[in-house]
């Protein structure tokens, strides 16, 4: 166990939750402005663009995002049209959870500009820096599945 103070500005998840922010902040103003869509919901349209059907639990499991922030991202998404709710005949709790056609187009132009942005953040690693960090990041995952 580490001694001495917290410095957080030192403190792995402190620089991780801000670094976080920072690259969501930079790119949501790519498409906030644009499609008038907050981080949630495009984390949510993310997610039903390469897996659609989920239901909002399993959003939510998949973005570590908590169900209330899940829940109202979905609300909006359907009061924007941008996604479509069909709920489950076995279970009437559950929806399964797709996007309209609408929602397919706004993920399909902004996946192109998150994937160019992301080029563009890793234009500062080497190539070999940039696949230790995708190695670090997974290592850390299956540690925190561990951990849970």
């Amino acid at each position: 166990m580490a001694k001495g103070p917290l410095i957080l500005e030192k403190f792995l998840p402190y620089r991780l939750s801000v670094i976080t922010n920072r690259i969501s902040g930079a790119l949501s103003r790519h498409y906030a402005a644009r499609f008038g869509i907050s981080i949630p919901e495009w984390r949510v349209i993310a997610n039903l663009g390469r897996h659609p059907g989920l239901s909002a639990n399993q959003v939510s499991e998949r973005s570590a995002m908590d169900k209330v922030t899940v829940s109202r991202a979905v609300a909006a998404l359907e009061r924007k049209g941008l996604l479509d709710r069909m709920r489950d005949d076995g279970d009437k709790r559950r929806s399964h959870l797709t996007l309209s056609a609408a929602g397919q187009a706004v993920y399909g132009e902004i996946a192109p500009l998150a994937l160019g942005f992301e080029r563009d953040l890793l234009t500062a690693l080497e190539p070999e820096e940039a696949a230790q960090l995708d190695r670090i990041i997974d290592k850390l995952n299956r540690r925190m599945d561990e951990l849970s």
